[in-house]
Order: structure tokens, then sequence, then C-alpha cells
């Protein structure tokens, strides 16, 4: 093969392209990449122009990759990750957890896990300088591939067999119930009990919702039923006296609102749980490190759940 120079081809133009692949719009992309959208469609032109390759269809509301755009903007996102890769590991050489970590966690967890954990990490790693994300499971996995993010907590498994995961501890669901709620006057809950058509869930997407399916075979899974678009409005839910629910036992830490108008109770089944882990691409080469911060996660378990066994 002959040589071919690279003089002409930039890592910032293949970080445009991604951008444009991912969001199929060269204003959002633009803003994504934080340069104009008039700079970045001249600068995809000049690299259309270099590969003599027609990277996108493109009319006034349509952008998509044609199929020669598609074969290389696949590429371009390997390139992406391999050049990451390069500057990840020259960093890890230096100091491991030291600089830029960008974290995404799942909405049912993240405003009741990482407040706690935040004091121990920040007093532990003082030159780490974590980037937080929500998302939901797919939204993070997604993130994960793309390599836009570099770790993220989640229920396990991971949907990935491109991702490793370290689990960190497990936690248990509770029943929460309207008081007046015929099953708020029992000391303890059998899952046997919940398949009846008040139980609410969150909306397709959260896996909250999965979880509540797989450990609770009693209940419908085509049936009407009323949605809740987040944990907190769950939880509203639940005290107007629309019915009950599932909710992870951080969730419900220091709950004083609605203290006369909702009431919790254990469930009797241990696998009424989910397990919590730490989740990065098995391809990552800090994944030494990733477990290093992992064990130290699991060593500050919060109070009330149980630490996953070494």
């Amino acid at each position: 093969m002959s040589y071919v120079p690279l003089s002409g081809l930039s890592l910032r133009d293949i970080e445009y392209v991604v951008a444009v692949d991912d969001l199929r719009n060269f204003s959002r992309a633009a803003e994504r990449c934080g340069v104009s959208q008039a700079g970045l469609s001249e600068q995809v032109r000049k690299l259309e122009q270099l590969l003599d390759v027609t990277l996108f269809e493109r009319s006034r509301r349509h952008v998509a990759p044609t199929p020669d755009g598609e074969r290389l903007i696949a590429l371009g996102r390997e390139v992406l990750t391999a050049a990451r890769n390069l500057l990840e590991v020259a960093r890890t050489r230096t100091s491991p957890l030291d600089g830029i970590l960008r974290l995404g966690v799942i909405p049912t967890l993240g405003p009741y896990y990482i407040p706690g954990t935040l004091p121990h990490l920040r007093q532990s790693y003082p030159n780490l300088n974590l980037r937080l994300t929500e998302g939901t499971t797919d939204t993070l996995v997604q993130s994960l591939r793309n390599n836009e993010l570099d770790l993220a907590l989640m229920a396990l498994p991971a949907p990935s067999e491109a991702l490793e995961a370290l689990p960190l501890f497990e936690e248990a669901f509770l029943g929460v119930f309207p008081v007046t709620h015929e099953l708020a006057g029992k000391n303890r809950i059998s899952l046997k009990q919940l398949g009846r058509p008040d139980l609410l869930l969150l909306e397709d997407g959260h896996c909250l919702r999965d979880q509540a399916l797989s450990i609770c075979p009693t209940i419908p899974r085509q049936r009407e039923t009323r949605l809740a678009t987040s944990l907190e409005m769950l939880w509203h839910m639940i005290g107007a006296g629309e019915g009950f629910s599932l909710i992870p036992r951080l969730a419900l830490r220091n709950r004083m609102d609605f203290e006369n108008l909702i009431t919790v109770r254990p469930l009797s089944e241990p696998e009424a749980s989910r397990t919590i882990g730490l989740v990065w691409r098995a391809s990552d080469p800090r994944a030494s490190t990733f477990r290093e911060l992992g064990i130290f996660l699991r060593q500050a378990t919060p109070e009330g759940c149980k630490m996953y066994p070494a």
C-alpha cells in the first residue's frame, strides 16, 4: 500500500462528522462541538473533499449518512476511541485518579447515593474532578460505547457484553403504601400480594420499572396503569392515594414529607433487591484503576445496604 499523508486529516473534523451522525442536525452538532454551524459545515465539506466521498445526504429537514458515509463514520468512531485511549493511557501513567472522570448515574440512584458518597471521594481522591451525568440505563450504555462517559453507576447486569462491571452493593426494595391502603396495616408484605391493579410503575425506559416487573411475577405485563415519570413523582402519586409501589431503600432515607400519608413496609423475599455496580468499557485501558475505585466505593456501602462480597 502506497504512503498516504495525513496532514489534511484532523481528529477534530472526525469529531464534527460523528456529532452530525449522532444528532442528525448540523446546528445541534455545532452546539455540541462549541463551534459555529457555518464553521462545522465547512470542515465537514473539506473532509468530504479530502476523502472524495459524500458523507451525508442533506435537505432542509433531513440529514442522514450515505452508505459510504456509514462505513467511514464507523471507522471514524474507532479512530476517536483509539485517540482517547492514547491520552488516557498517558494520563494513567502519571496519576490514575487525577483529572477529569466522566461518571454517569441512573436517576433512581444518583440523587440518593451521590450526596453521601461525594465527601468520601473528595477526601480520598482530592485531585479527582468528577463530571456527573444522569440518564437512563440505555442512555448511559450508549454514552459508554461512544466514549462519552468513562464510568457509570447502574443496576446490574449491564446490558452489553462490551461492558465490564464490578458489583458494589445490594439495595433492597420496600413496599410503599398510602396509609389507608389495605396492605399498609401488615407488618411484612409478600411479593405475591403485589399483583394488584393499583401498583404504580415508572414509565418505559427506567430500569426500576423492569426490576419491579422481574421480581414480582404476578404483575400483569399488559394492563392499564398510571405511570410516573420519575421516582419523586411516584412518591407524590402514592401520597395522593393513587396506589402503591416498590421503591429502593436509599430513596426512602430521611423522608419527612407525607409521613402522615404514606407508610413503608419491608418485603418478605430476600430477592426483592437490586445489585448496584460500577460499569465501564471492557476495552478501556484504565480497567485496573476503575476496579480500584469500585473497591473503594464498595467499602463505602451506604447504611442499610449490603456490601457485595469480594
